[in-house]
C-alpha cells in the first residue's frame, strides 16, 4: 500500500481522470491526496472526492497566486476544512524563484492566514518553499510561538538545515520524484539518507516532476512507486517498509483522513 501525499487531480492534465485512478490503485496507491491551490479549485476537488473512494484534499493558496487572489478569512478556510475528505491546508509558503513573484510580504500574510487555519481546525499546513528557506523557517518558528500546528514540507529539495528544522519542530518531509533524477540531485538524496524513515512521505506533485523511468510524460500518482523505490535505495531498507512507514507516517500527520 503506498499514498500519494501530494498531486493535483482537478488540474486539466487530468481529462482521463477515470483511468488514472484505476492505474493508480492497480499499481498499489490505495489513497491520494490532490492538493488545492487557489480557493476556486474547492468544488472540482470536492467532485473528485465524492467520485473515488481513498480521495482526500486539501483548501489553500499557492504563494504563485497570491497576488491575484483575496486573503481568505481564517473562517471561510475553517468552514472548508469541514467537508468531508478535506484534511489539510495548503499548499501555501514563500517562493522566490520564479520571474515577477508575488511580494514576499504579502505571500507572508496569506501564509500566516492559513497558518491559524489550520490551528484552529487541527489539520497540518502543507508548505511550499522553493529559495526561500530562511524567510519559511522564521515564519513557522514565529507562528509556533503563538501555538501548536503540525505540517509537512511538500516536495522537499532543501538544505540539511531546513530538515533538521523540520523534525526538530515536529513537521514531516515529503519527497518527490526529484531524488529519482540523476547526478544533479546527489546533495538532495544525501539529505534525504539522514532523514528518519518514520518523518518521510513520498509524493508526486503529479502532474509534473515525473520520476525516472518516466521522465518527460505527465506524472501520475501511480508513478509515486518509483520514487518509494528509490526512497527504499537511499535508506537501504525494503521497499515494503518504505510503503507501511510512509502510509503510516500520511495518517498520523492527517489525522482526519480516514483508513
Amino acid at each position: 500500500m503506498l499514498v500519494d501525499s501530494h498531486c493535483h487531480l482537478n488540474f486539466s492534465e487530468f481529462k482521463d481522470l477515470k483511468e488514472v485512478i484505476l492505474a493508480a490503485k492497480s499499481s498499489g496507491v490505495d489513497y491520494i491526496l490532490t492538493v488545492g491551490t487557489r480557493l476556486s479549485e474547492v468544488a472540482d476537488i470536492k467532485d473528485c472526492i465524492n467520485q473515488f473512494s481513498g480521495i482526500f484534499g486539501s483548501v489553500g493558496v499557492h504563494p504563485e497566486y497570491t497576488d491575484k487572489h483575496p486573503l481568505p478569512r481564517v473562517e471561510d478556510l475553517v468552514n472548508i476544512l469541514e467537508n468531508s475528505g478535506f484534511v489539510g491546508i495548503g499548499e501555501v509558503g514563500i517562493d522566490r524563484s520564479y520571474n515577477e513573484a508575488p511580494n514576499l510580504s504579502v505571500q507572508e500574510e496569506f501564509f500566516r492566514v492559513h497558518i491559524e487555519a489550520a490551528r484552529v481546525s487541527k489539520v497540518p499546513v502543507i508548505v511550499h518553499t522553493r529559495e526561500a528557506e530562511e524567510e519559511t523557517m522564521y515564519i513557522l518558528e514565529d507562528e509556533l510561538k503563538k501555538g501548536d500546528f503540525s505540517g509537512v514540507i511538500h516536495c522537499y529539495t532543501g538544505t540539511k538545515r531546513l530538515a533538521d528544522f523540520a523534525i526538530e519542530h515536529g513537521f514531516y518531509i515529503s519527497v518527490s520524484g526529484i531524488i529519482t533524477f540523476g547526478k544533479k540531485t546527489e546533495d538532495l538524496r544525501d539529505n534525504v539518507k539522514r532523514i528518519p524513515i518514520d518523518r518521510l512521505l513520498v509524493e508526486t506533485d503529479a502532474p509534473y516532476l515525473a520520476p525516472v523511468p518516466m521522465r518527460g510524460r505527465r506524472n501520475e500518482p501511480s508513478f509515486v512507486k518509483y520514487t518509494a523505490e528509490k526512497l527504499a535505495e537511499i535508506k537501504d531498507i525494503s521497499f515494503e517498509e518504505v510503503s507501511n512507514s510512509t502510509t503510516n507516517n500520511f495518517f498520523n500527520l492527517f489525522k482526519k483522513a480516514k483508513r
